[in-house]
Order: structure tokens, then sequence, then C-alpha cells
């Protein structure tokens, strides 16, 4: 256990909440809930130190009762007993954790190799974290979607929000963060009138959404351009150049967003992707300098490079990097997504304690 490491984090800890006591920052609402959302992030760790430092004076003075009174050696096994629970928890909580934890994200579903049926599936994809957020009270927005002929989505970018500040620094990225890659669906379609099943895919990009503070755009770096939205079949929904379409020139990350009425509220829309999409090249060249280990999400839709499939026929859903598979996936398409969650976190987490790098989000 690094003593100097909890010293800084314990010391940052009482400066978060001296700040958080002082009125004038809620005055800065953005200041405010990153503050608070660092702030949760070390309760647990101040918790537990406390707590064990309170049992190492506990047992302190049981020991030396006990050189008085046996009737205090009991105690004092007992609470000598429990300090290495204390003291494992506590070195858990002092791995470094994954700094977007604490944020919220955007989603982005594209159907892939399949047709219609992928745009089928990617609706169904949608439906499901939608359904999942509901279940943990956190908000959804539809930022973009094209829609499909069948009432599927081609490409849809959803923002998955929590309210307030999460407990413990856990917020949406801490549970979706496993979700990027391609998903792999197994069924018999609609359009199928032969009874077969068929295979197609559709990939998932987890961002967490970055705030004005986390990337610094500048606006020459931008080229925008403006276009009639349009729906399913490509018939005009709209008489005016509202749709807009932003290329970051440096990186050539291209971004376009068609949802609303306004060009301006487009325009804002757009930006929020492509700041998400900006924080992620950000982390990743980071990464790449910190370890050759670590891996980018999949971006290619190519059914070989699945991190998940979902089987109709059996009810069955196999997470493929972790060996993860349950018989349930009716409720897990309804949004009873922790089972394999939950899975995936205890991974990630056995991989950190034993000092690996965290399970990669393939």
């Amino acid at each position: 256990m690094s003593s100097e490491r909890l010293a800084a984090l314990l010391d940052e800890y009482a400066d978060l909440e001296r700040r958080l006591a002082d009125p004038a920052i809620h005055a800065d609402q953005a200041t405010a809930r990153r503050v608070g959302r660092r702030y949760a992030e070390l309760v647990p760790l101040h918790k537990a130190a406390g707590e064990l430092e309170q049992a190492r004076a506990d047992l302190a003075a049981a020991r030396e009762l006990a050189a008085e009174d046996p009737a205090f050696a009991a105690e004092a096994e007992a609470i000598a007993a429990s300090l290495p629970v204390l003291e494992e928890k506590l070195a858990e909580l002092l791995i470094p954790r994954d700094p977007h934890d604490a944020k919220d994200v955007i989603v982005e579903i594209k159907a892939g190799e399949g047709g219609e049926e992928s745009a089928l599936f990617a609706g169904d994809l949608l439906r499901m974290y939608t359904r999942y957020a509901e279940r943990h009270g956190w908000v959804t927005e539809v930022i973009d979607s094209q829609d499909s002929d069948l009432g599927g989505v081609k490409d849809v970018s959803l923002a998955i929000k929590a309210k307030g500040v999460p407990e413990g620094g856990n917020g949406v990225w801490s549970r979706l963060k496993w979700e990027g890659g391609v998903h792999r669906v197994q069924r018999v379609p609609v359009t199928e009138s032969q009874g077969r099943i068929h295979t197609s895919a559709a990939g998932v990009l987890v961002l967490p959404e970055a705030e004005d503070v986390d990337v610094t755009i500048d606006p020459n770096d931008l080229r925008i351009d403006v276009f009639r939205s349009s729906g399913p079949g490509g018939q005009s929904v709209n008489t005016t150049d509202s749709a807009v379409r932003i290329t970051h020139v440096p990186t050539g990350i291209v971004v376009s967003c068609q949802n609303e009425k306004s060009q301006l509220q487009n325009r804002e829309q757009a930006m929020r992707i492509l700041r998400a999409r900006l924080l992620a090249v950000a982390q990743e060249q980071a990464d790449a300098a910190a370890s050759d280990a670590r891996k980018a999400q999949v971006r290619t839709v190519d059914r070989s490079e699945r991190i998940r499939t979902y089987n109709f026929p059996q009810n069955r859903i196999t997470d493929h990097r972790i060996g993860y598979t349950a018989y349930n996936l009716d409720l897990a398409l309804g949004g009873e997504l922790d089972g394999v969650l939950d899975a995936l976190a205890e991974a990630d987490r056995a991989a950190r304690l034993a000092g690996e790098t965290e399970l990669t989000r393939r």
C-alpha cells in the first residue's frame, strides 16, 4: 500500500471538501458538478482509511487493556483479525481508477453487415440501452438518428446522463464502457421467407461525454457544412438547410446532425459528439504511449470481430471477452444487463488487483 499516494488522495479529499463548503463554487454549476464528482469518487477511500485507522487505534487500546485484564484479549484478537480485510479494501481503492468513471456517455450505434436486419438489430440495441438507463434512473436523449425503412436505425447517437452526482463516482461510463465493439445477432430475420437463421452485426461505440474544459477546439480547425435533412427512403423532411456536418480538419473526424429543426441546435448537438470523439482520441493516444497492450474499441462492423453474440433461437447472450453465457436474452434486451456488466466489471477488478492492464474494451 502506497502511504504517499494515500496521503495525497486524503489531502485532495480535504481540499475538495473545503471547496464544496464555499457557497461561491455553486455560481458555476459545471465546476461545482465536476468538483462534486471527484469528491464522490474519494468518499469511499476516505471512509475506508478512517475505518482502518480507527481499527488500529482500537487494537492498540485493547492490547493495552489486555495486559491488565485478560478479558480484553479476545476483543484484541477479533480486532486484529479484521485488519487484513480493511487493509485489502483500502488497497483496492488505492488502485488507479478509470478517470472517466464518473462521466456521462454518448453511445453511437451503427448498422453493419446484414442490411435491413442489421438496422433492426441496431434498433433493438438502442431500446436495450434506453431501458437499462431507465432502470438506473438515468436520462436519455437521442442526439441524432437515421431510421431505416422497416423501423430500425442505420445510425443513432444516444446521450445517457446520470441525475446529480453519482454515488462513489460510479457514473454511466463506469457501467457502459464495456459495450464498445461489434455485437452479433443470430435469428430469423423478418425479411426471411424460408425461416433460415441469419447472422448480422451492429457496431457500438461508447464515448465519455466531454465537457468544455476536457477538450479545446480551435474554431479555425472546423469546416462546417449545412444541408437539408432527409428521412427513410431519401424523402425530404425539411425544406431548409438545417442539417449540419462538422469536419475537424486536423483529425479528419466528421460529425453530422439533422434531428433538430434549427441549424443552431443541430450544430450544438454535433459539437457535443465531436468533443466526445476528440476526448476519446486524446485518451487513446495517452493509453498507447503508456501501454502497447491496451487496445481501442473496434470501429469496423465485421461479424468476425465480435465482442458479444445474441442468439435468439437459444435465448442466449454470450460475451466472448470473458466467456460469459446466460440464457436470458429476452430479459437482457429488456434492459436487464447487470449480469453481464457485473461479470465484466469483476474481471476488470481482478486484473487490476493482479497488476495487469484493465480489461480491454474491444
